[in-house]
């Protein structure tokens, strides 16, 4: 969603690098850019005028015009102001001390509430609670069969008392909101469920009938969280409607939803800011799982193309099959060959965390190598995977001995061509080969600057390294010889890239730099 306002900051914090002095008009042409890069993503003009007065402020201080780097500096204050405006901090659920925990969700037709309202049950179910939903809108046909639906898919029981309206009475609903929602709390209490979360009903725009019905389920019930879902890709329009929905209902949180779009993104930008409300929630994608909670810092991060390593660590320890690892930890440590049934296992371990392409966007310095991923074809994996089984437990071993016939026989048996067969079995030696090299403790090869590289251990095109030359009898020449290396290291680690962040001494992740095996660019073109 946020790919063209990281793309324009991207290009307007690489106009200051390599700067050792930021002058005035440095800071303003900067904070100009900065300013029409929020304004093209739909960020609330007041909200886009107050974070401009303080980056431009915090950039005319002391803290840039004192530091070794300016430009990192400017990137930090920026990086900082935007964790402000998102929230400042993660906003948690707050359980109810006695009694079940009640969360209320409110919003627009449309805007995603009772798929969301599964999402949530199902997180809160991986949390250790016991959620229960309620179906309180009656009024939008079939509404109460969808949730019972995502109920189901989440594995959360849903009460359910009134089957809602059907498409021949829209205007007279099937019993009572404000009742069912009492009933429900009611029916939770009864059957210890210690969260209850119901689902009410949206508008196609906001009126007073609503907003009404809405006032009366929040006295009704008195809930400890009132959630305002609202559609990421609305815009504009998003400040004014959560306004209104914060003077009818006073809502506590905000969750985002259709976080996956390619909108521009401005609400997210906007409401947190605007409200002074948390945005707790994120909803990224349409399956029950695609839910997370909303961490400020990281979302400033990815805007900033840092990357989000700890939420790919939280889902790889959620995902990750603990004695799967150790097993190949294992098989490292006691330098065993790495067969085609490890490398099916570490794929599987891998599909387990979600799509390939979220996970990739979530490194350092993604936006770099943002088109090849937008081209990457996830079904690539699932070719793959039937390329491996469709060989033999004793093929998968020892890849060696499958020749012409062999090959044939795959391919025909896995439905693709046997080029494609012959480029797996190629990239998979060449892993073989790196894995051997790491469990040897030489680093890990194709990467700039590391052992077992270019540059630290095999040269680029194959050739091994030049022997390193005999030191010198003569204590006091071996000494300047030695001094002499040292020297040299570190001027080759100086000219190492550092990172990916904008601004970053030494420049930005370059794709071409790692020593990818050959046809890696066309795994990730997703091409047969």
């Amino acid at each position: 969603m946020f790919n063209s306002l990281s793309d324009r900051l991207t290009a307007t914090f690489k106009n200051l690098r390599g700067k050792g002095r930021l002058t005035e008009a440095d800071v303003d042409a900067t904070v100009r850019e900065i300013r029409r890069a929020l304004l093209n993503a739909d960020v609330a003009v007041p909200v886009v005028r107050e974070f401009t007065g303080r980056v431009r402020e915090r950039a005319l201080g002391a803290e840039v015009s004192g530091a070794l780097n300016p430009s990192q500096q400017i990137v930090k204050i920026v990086n900082e102001e935007l964790v402000e405006i998102l929230g400042g901090e993660t906003r948690r659920i707050r359980l109810a001390k006695t009694g079940p925990t009640i969360i209320m969700l409110a919003g627009l037709q449309g805007a995603g509430k009772t798929t969301l309202a599964g999402k949530l049950s199902k997180w809160l179910k991986a949390q250790g609670h016991s959620p229960m939903l309620v179906a309180c809108d009656l009024q939008r046909p079939n509404a109460v069969t969808q949730l019972q639906v995502v109920g189901q898919r989440a594995g959360v029981p849903v009460f359910a008392p009134h089957p809602g309206a059907t498409s021949t009475e829209l205007d007279h609903p099937a019993g009572d909101p404000v009742a069912v929602a009492r009933a429900g709390v009611e029916e939770a209490k009864r059957t210890l469920h210690d969260v209850v979360i119901v689902d009410t009903a949206g508008r196609l725009g906001v009126d007073a009938d609503m907003m009404e019905q809405a006032r009366q389920i929040r006295r009704a019930i008195v809930p400890n969280e009132v959630l305002f879902v609202i559609d990421s890709m609305i815009g504009q329009d998003a400040v004014n409607t959560a306004l209104a929905f914060d003077e009818g209902v006073n809502f506590t949180g905000i969750v985002l939803s259709k976080l996956d779009g390619d909108a521009r993104g401005g609400a997210a930008l906007s409401v947190a800011s605007v409200t002074g409300k948390p945005v707790m929630f994120a909803s990224t994608g349409e399956g029950v799982d695609d839910f997370e909670l909303f961490h400020p810092d990281r979302m400033a991060s990815r805007i900033l193309d840092m990357g989000d390593v700890l939420t790919l660590i939280e889902q790889a320890e959620k995902s990750w099959d603990k004695d799967e690892a150790a097993r190949m930890a294992k098989k490292f440590a006691d330098q065993e060959d790495f067969t085609l049934d490890d490398f099916l296992a570490q794929m599987q371990q891998i599909r387990n965390m979600g799509s390939m392409k979220k996970m990739l966007m979530m490194m350092p310095g993604a936006q770099n190598i943002r088109q090849q991923l937008e081209q990457f074809d996830e079904r690539e994996i699932d070719r793959v995977e039937a390329i491996v089984r469709s060989m033999t437990p004793h093929e998968r071993v020892a890849p060696k001995i499958i020749n012409g016939s062999r090959r044939a026989r795959i391919a025909r048996g896995s439905g693709v061509h046997v080029s494609e067969v012959n480029g797996l079995l190629e990239r998979f030696a060449q892993a073989q080969k790196m894995m051997k090299k790491m469990a040897a403790g030489g680093g890990m090869p194709g990467m700039p600057g590391m052992p077992g590289m270019n540059g630290g251990g095999a040269r680029k095109g194959g050739k091994s390294a030049p022997k390193k030359k005999a030191r010198s009898g003569n204590p006091a020449k071996a000494a300047q010889e030695l001094r002499d290396a040292e020297a040299r290291r570190a001027a080759g680690a100086k000219a190492l890239p550092t990172g990916a962040s904008f601004g970053q001494q030494g420049g930005d992740f370059d794709p071409s730099q790692l020593n990818l095996p050959k046809g890696f660019d066309k795994f990730l073109g997703g091409s047969k």
